[in-house]
Order: structure tokens, then C-alpha cells, then sequence
């Protein structure tokens, strides 16, 4: 009896959880216990089951939350679990408050994307860095989980190209926010950013320390046509193709590769722009003083085609030392085109006949080794009295023998006219008719014509014609 009014008492003190029947009487309102929930909404709750294609979570309502396996991770083929465990505790998003089979269907991996999403975008107001677990290497960069699938592309790894990406899988890396959109859940993400703000203090302190002339141990952080980058504890120096060898270098990968450790000198530093040149054939020995110490002018060296051009061809005496044979230079008969005499990879002897220490410059020549001394005279077909005097004109062989000194030819003097191939000569009229006229005349008027025609000398050929007439008329 006590204990039915004790209960009457509870019910009457606590009238939330009961309510009025169809009848009047009192009944339990089981409804008034649940939590309200909506669907779009986050809920907590505890893990109570975990199968191989679902997760059941108790967040306190009428029945357990049902996660399927493609809403609990935003990584692809995940094994439940390793995602959560029994009794862990979870958010997860409502999907569906009932389905088909009055399930009630929740996400986790959405209600951790509305989560991050809110972080993601403080954090790219502020400029500050977020933190995300490598979880899968992509073509050109790689995937963080920061609750969202953020991308970062391969160039912004690090400092310098990153060769292979796979070293960074499964390891959590700090990252800015330097692309957000929310219509296609996109996040772009630079862990350079980070490095070079780590950096920026530290590359300050080498540029404070480096002056120029000093030699430096790095790293070849990357290759690239002009050049080569040192990585010098933090700050990348450059190393240009035309400083990496005494020698030509056609492509610095023939040189260096990636990752090899050398010494370089400092030759400039731009601390303006925070730029360091550096140089590698520096620190190695100078070939060309190695020339100036054992050639000289006029010495024979054997060397190997490197290159030729149009204008010679460049032959190498000794490692990073390259001598020019112009084309003039390259045989005793006029060569049109070096490739004539000589051809890439050739061994050859030359002769040095200029050594330009200042310009770093060496002239050599084929044709002075080929033809070495004075060509004998046997060769020639000449005595060896004809290379006998080195000073003054040469006499001629022919004079020798008459003993006449050979007459100089006149100087300017007008040429005769020669006849032009093809055309026929002219004929002498005048002549012609004079030997007619010779015939025609009778012996005494020949005699007569013998007398006087020595004295006078034909000027003109209408003069001859004249002059046997004239003859004729004084004898009659």
C-alpha cells in the first residue's frame, strides 16, 4: 500500500516521462526518453559493434546508428577495424533517421569533413599551418587526411624536387592552405610554404656567414639546363654549366647527379635578392697552368678532335685543355671545308704556334707539322740554288745559264688585243690589193716599183694602192 502511493508520488513528481492514456490512466512515455535528433546533424556516440561491413554506434536513441563501410573513412578499401574500436568513442553525421529497414544511417566520415572544414578554413584566414597523415601517393603529388582530402602537389613537397613521394607515406606532415573551394571539396595544400618560413631565419645566418671566395661543402639538390643547385644546410646556390668544368660541358647531368655531395667556392652572393653563385671547376686544379709549365711555342703535341665547325676544328691536348686548328692552318693545300681533312675523335699531332695565356687562348696548326723544314728542291725539279738566297728577289734559272740578266716587264704597259675565241680574224684589204696590182705590172714597172719603194714607208694603206700608179705615169 505504501509502496503504490510512493509510486503514484514519482509519477505525479516527474511528469515527463509518463503520460496520459487512451483511458486516462498513466503510461510510460518512452518517446520523451530519446534524444531529438535530425537528420544533417552531428551526434556523438560510443562504439558497440564493429563487422566487416558496418559500424553500430549507441548515441543514446531508440535504436543503434548503423555506419556502412563507405561512410566511415574517406580512405578507399579501409578493414573496419583499423578505423575505430569497441567502445571508442565517435562523431558521426545523421544520414537517414529511418531507412527501408527503420535503421537509423550515420556517416563518420562527413561529420568529420563539416568539422575540418571549419578548421581548414580558420586556419587559411590566418595563414597558420594544419597537420594531415599522408594516406595515399597519386600521380603528381600526394593525399593528406585532414578530415578532407587535401592534395599536395609534388612540386610543393619540399624545398627541392622530390624524387620518390612513397618515403612519405603513412608520415604526418605540416602543410599551409593555399587553395580552398567548398562547391568541389577542394583543398590544395604547400609543405614548402612551411619549410621556407623555417627557413627564411636560417638562410638569413648563411648569407651573414658565407663571403665570397670561401669553399663549401652541399648537396645537389637539382639539375637543370644552365646549371646545377647546391644545397648549402638550407639555402640553394646555383652553380652555372660554364663553372661546373674546366673543360666543354655539353649538359651538367655529365658532371653531377643528384644528391652528390662536392665542394664549391662562393663566387657571389646577392644578398639583396638572397641569391649565392658558386663555382666547381674552382676547386679543382687549372689545366691551363699545367700548359704554361710544360709547352711552349713550336712544340709538337698530340691531341683529339673534339669539335669542328666551319672555321677549324678544336682539338684537345689534355683533360680540359682544347686547342683551335684554323681551317688555314689544317693542311698545305687550300682546304673548302675542315671536314675534308679531319673528323670528330681524330688523333692528330700539332704544332702550337700561339699561346695566349691571358685569353686562356691556343692556336695550332696541322700543315707546320706535315710539312716540318723546306720542301727539298729534288721535289720541285729545281736546283737547291734557287732557295739558296732568303733575302732579295730570286734570279731566274734561265738567266743563269745565258748569263743575261732578265729584262723587267714593262710596268702598265698597254696589252694587245687578243682574239675572241670563235671569231674569225680580219683580213688585211689593203695588202691584198697591193700584191694584184704587183702582178699586173710588167717587168720594167716592177724594177722600177723596187727602186722606190724602199724609200717611202707606207702610212696608210690607200698610200700603196696610190704609188704604183703614180710610178706608171712618170715612165710614160
Amino acid at each position: 500500500m505504501v509502496s503504490d502511493i510512493a509510486d503514484k508520488q514519482q509519477q505525479v513528481d516527474d511528469p515527463e516521462v509518463w503520460t496520459t492514456g487512451p483511458e486516462g490512466e498513466l503510461i510510460p512515455d518512452y518517446e520523451s526518453t530519446f534524444p531529438t535528433i535530425n537528420e544533417g546533424e552531428v551526434v556523438h556516440g560510443t562504439v558497440v559493434r564493429v563487422d566487416k561491413d558496418e559500424v553500430l554506434v549507441d548515441i543514446g536513441y531508440k535504436s543503434e546508428g548503423v555506419i556502412p563501410l563507405s561512410e566511415l573513412s574517406i580512405r578507399r578499401s579501409v578493414n573496419p577495424e583499423d578505423e575505430v574500436q569497441i567502445g571508442e568513442e565517435v562523431d558521426a553525421l545523421v544520414l537517414t533517421k529511418e531507412d527501408a529497414d527503420g535503421r537509423l544511417i550515420l556517416s563518420k566520415k562527413r561529420a568529420r569533413f563539416e568539422l575540418a572544414w571549419k578548421t581548414i578554413e580558420q586556419k587559411a584566414e590566418s595563414g597558420e599551418s594544419i597537420i594531415g597523415r599522408v594516406i595515399e601517393v597519386v600521380k603528381g603529388g600526394l593525399i593528406l587526411d585532414l578530415g578532407v582530402r587535401g592534395f599536395l602537389p609534388a612540386s610543393l613537397v619540399d624545398i627541392r624536387r622530390v624524387q620518390d613521394l612513397d618515403e612519405f607515406l603513412g608520415q604526418e606532415l605540416r602543410a599551409k592552405v593555399i587553395e580552398l573551394n567548398r562547391s568541389r571539396n577542394n583543398v590544395v595544400l604547400s609543405r614548402r610554404a612551411v619549410l621556407e618560413d623555417e627557413r627564411k631565419e636560417q638562410r638569413q645566418q648563411i648569407l651573414d656567414r658565407l663571403q665570397p671566395g670561401d669553399v663549401v661543402e652541399g648537396q645537389i639538390s637539382n639539375i637543370v639546363d644552365f646549371g646545377a643547385f647546391v644545397d648549402l644546410d638550407g639555402m640553394d646556390g646555383l652553380i652555372h654549366i660554364s663553372e661546373l668544368s674546366w673543360s666543354h660541358v655539353n649538359h651538367p647531368s655529365e658532371v653531377l647527379e643528384i644528391g652528390q655531395t662536392v665542394q664549391v667556392k662562393v663566387l657571389d652572393i646577392d644578398r639583396d635578392r638572397q641569391r649565392i653563385s658558386l663555382g666547381l671547376k674552382q676547386t679543382q686544379s687549372d689545366p691551363w697552368q699545367q700548359v704554361l709549365d710544360s709547352f711552349s711555342e713550336g712544340d709538337v703535341v698530340e691531341g683529339k678532335v673534339t669539335k669542328v665547325v666551319t672555321f677549324g676544328a678544336f682539338v684537345e691536348i689534355m683533360p680540359g685543355v682544347e686547342g683551335l686548328v684554323h681551317i688555314s692552318e689544317l693542311a698545305q693545300h687550300h682546304v673548302e671545308n675542315p671536314r675534308e681533312v679531319v673528323s670528330q675523335g681524330d688523333q692528330v699531332e700539332a704544332k702550337i704556334i700561339e699561346v695566349d695565356a691571358e685569353r686562356r687562348r691556343l692556336s695550332l696548326s696541322l700543315k707546320r707539322v706535315e710539312g716540318d723544314g723546306p720542301t727539298p728542291a729534288s721535289e720541285l725539279g729545281l736546283s737547291d740554288e734557287v732557295f739558296a738566297q732568303t733575302e732579295g728577289p730570286l734570279e731566274s734559272p734561265m738567266s743563269e745559264t745565258t748569263g743575261a740578266e732578265p729584262s723587267p716587264e714593262p710596268v702598265g704597259a698597254p696589252e694587245e688585243p687578243q682574239p675572241v675565241e670563235g671569231e674569225p680574224e680580219p683580213v688585211v684589204e689593203p695588202e691584198a690589193s697591193a700584191e694584184t696590182d704587183l702582178e699586173s705590172q710588167t717587168p720594167a714597172e716592177t724594177v722600177a716599183l723596187d727602186e722606190e719603194a724602199p724609200a717611202e714607208e707606207p702610212e696608210a694603206p690607200a698610200e700603196e694602192e696610190s704609188a704604183p700608179a703614180e710610178e706608171t705615169d712618170e715612165q710614160q
